[in-house]
C-alpha cells in the first residue's frame, strides 16, 4: 500500500509539471526544454531554505516557486526574441549549463547532491499526507491554468501562438505575453521542485538532466500538447509505465537506458502517427466548454 500510495505522489507532481511546461510548449509555442532547471532550482532552493534557516515547508515552498519564477528571465529575456531551433538550443544550453554550475557549488552539495533535507512530517501517515498535498497542487495548477485560457487573456495567448506577426500588427505586445507564460510555468514546476525536495528529502543534479525533459516532453506530447487534460492523461500513463517495466528487476545499466529509449520511441511515434495525442481537438474543445 506504501508503494502505490508513493506513487500518488509522483503522480501530484508530475501533474504538476507536465500541465506548466504544456503551459509554455502547448499554449504558448515556446520551443524551450529547460523546464526540468526551474524544477530544480525550487527544490534546491527549498532544501537550503529547509536546512540552513529552519524556514516553514510553506514558505519554503513558496520561495521556491519564486526563485524559479524570477529565475525564468534569465532564459526568457534574452533568448524568447528568438524562436524554433535557436530558442530550443538556447534552452538546452541553459539548462546543462546551470546544473554544471550546481555540482560545483558547495552550499549545494556539489555532484554528490543536497541530503538531510528536514522531515516535515512524522508518522506512518506521511506519504498519504504528502500524497493529499501533491495532488491538491496538481489540482490547483490544473484549475488555475484552465481558467487562464478560458477567459480573453486564453484568447490572446492563442492568437499570439498563431501568428504571431498578425498579433504584433495589431499592436499587441507579444514578448510580454511570452514572458508571462514562460515565468508562471516555471514558477508552478519551482513549486513542484519543494514539494519533491521535501518528501524524498535528498536531491542531486542528476535527477534534472535532459532524461528529465524527455519525460515531460513524452507526457505533454503523448496526453496531447495544447490540451488542458492532456498533460494529466500523459503524466498518469508516463508514470505507470515505467513503475511496470520495475518489476522485470532489469539492472540500473539497462533500465536508465530504457526508460530513454521508451520516452523517445513514443514522442516519434506520436508524432507521426498521431500529433494530436490521446485527447484528440475535439475532446478539448469540449472540455474547454464544459
Amino acid at each position: 500500500m506504501e508503494y502505490f500510495i508513493s506513487l500518488a505522489v509522483l503522480v501530484g507532481i508530475y501533474i504538476t509539471l507536465s500541465s506548466s511546461f504544456n503551459l509554455i510548449i502547448g499554449f504558448g509555442g515556446l520551443v524551450s526544454i529547460a523546464h526540468p532547471i526551474f524544477f530544480a532550482l525550487g527544490a534546491y532552493t527549498t532544501g537550503l531554505l529547509a536546512i540552513h534557516f529552519q524556514t516553514h515547508p510553506v514558505l519554503a515552498v513558496l520561495a521556491g516557486g519564486g526563485v524559479a519564477f524570477l529565475s525564468s528571465m534569465m532564459l526568457s529575456l534574452p533568448s524568447l526574441r528568438i524562436s524554433g531551433d535557436y530558442l530550443l538550443i538556447t534552452s538546452i544550453g541553459f539548462q546543462l549549463g546551470l546544473l554544471e554550475v550546481i555540482k560545483h557549488l558547495g552550499v549545494t552539495g556539489g555532484a554528490s547532491g543536497l541530503g538531510n533535507i528536514p522531515n516535515v512530517v512524522e508518522g506512518s501517515s506521511r506519504s498519504a499526507v504528502f500524497a493529499v498535498v501533491s495532488c491538491s497542487i496538481a489540482a490547483v495548477v490544473v484549475w488555475m491554468i484552465r481558467w487562464l485560457l478560458t477567459g480573453p487573456y486564453g484568447r490572446v495567448i492563442t492568437a499570439m501562438r498563431d501568428d504571431e506577426l498578425a498579433f504584433s500588427a495589431l499592436g499587441r505586445n507579444a514578448m510580454m505575453i511570452k514572458l508571462s507564460l514562460f515565468a508562471i510555468g516555471s514558477g508552478f514546476a519551482g513549486i513542484a521542485g519543494g514539494i519533491y525536495a521535501y518528501y524524498f528529502q535528498y536531491i542531486s543534479p542528476d535527477q534534472f538532466e535532459i532524461l528529465q525533459s524527455a519525460m515531460l516532453l513524452t507526457m505533454v506530447v503523448v496526453g496531447g500538447m495544447g490540451s488542458q487534460w492532456g498533460p494529466v492523461v500523459g503524466a498518469v500513463l508516463l508514470l505507470l509505465l515505467p513503475q511496470a517495466i520495475s518489476f522485470l528487476n532489469l539492472p540500473p545499466s539497462i533500465m536508465a537506458p530504457l526508460q530513454g529509449v521508451i520516452f523517445t520511441t513514443l514522442v516519434l511515434v506520436f508524432l507521426f502517427w498521431r500529433p494530436q495525442g490521446l485527447i484528440a481537438p475535439n475532446q478539448r474543445q469540449s472540455a474547454k466548454d464544459a
